[in-house]
């Protein structure tokens, strides 16, 4: 009954997340990143090519911000725009669309995208659209919303802290569940209980 960091696996629910929204035709997987988010056109090379479908399926070519040698897991930025600012005018890794490349800043630019489409926070569309109908009561947006002495501790030996109390704000790697959550969620998403047919072929 603990609750755990589950980092990347909030990914899963993004891309859930997207696909519904997509399917009803609130966005496109189509639009380009220039598109969506106009004020990054001149940040990000390539912007006016990459695809949200290109950033679910980590073949931007964006960097990831991880990788920077600015950024710290054990004093991460506090705000999605701190991460952000960690490759803004840096090259790309390679043409977009042309190879797959792991990258956390792909849905960090997603959850701005989903943010901006919804008109508020995609975790709440999240709650409401898949936590809520699957009955995931242990599952929730960020660290901020549950009791710290609930969470499972996961220590950085190099500097002896222990991360769970580390809150910070990036889509995609923010979320806290029980492993009982998860598993009736990834259970769900893979056996279209939680998606319709015409959302699952988006999925």
């Amino acid at each position: 009954q603990a609750l755990f960091k589950i980092a990347s696996i909030s990914k899963l629910y993004i891309a859930a997340a997207a696909a519904k929204l997509a399917n009803n035709q609130r966005l496109s997987l189509d639009d380009t990143l220039g598109d969506s988010l106009p004020e990054l056109a001149g940040r990000i090379e390539y912007a006016d090519q990459i695809t949200l479908r290109m950033l679910l399926q980590h073949r931007s070519g964006i960097p990831n911000f991880t990788d920077d040698e600015g950024f710290s897991w054990s004093n991460p930025p506090a705000e999605t725009s701190g991460y952000l600012a960690l490759v803004l005018d840096d090259p790309a890794d390679f043409k977009p669309d042309t190879r797959y490349r792991y990258s956390n800043t792909n849905y960090l630019l997603i959850g701005m995208i989903l943010d901006k489409a919804l008109g508020y926070d995609h975790q709440r569309y999240i709650h409401n659209e898949i936590l809520i109908p699957l009955g995931l009561t242990h599952t929730y947006g960020s660290l901020s919303q549950v009791d710290l002495e609930e969470v499972a501790s996961g220590y950085d030996f190099q500097h002896a802290a222990d991360l769970k109390e580390l809150d910070y704000t990036s889509p995609g790697g923010t979320m806290v569940a029980t492993a009982a959550d998860v598993g009736i969620f990834l259970r769900a998403l893979n056996d279209g209980s939680l998606l319709n047919k015409d959302e699952q072929a988006v999925y």
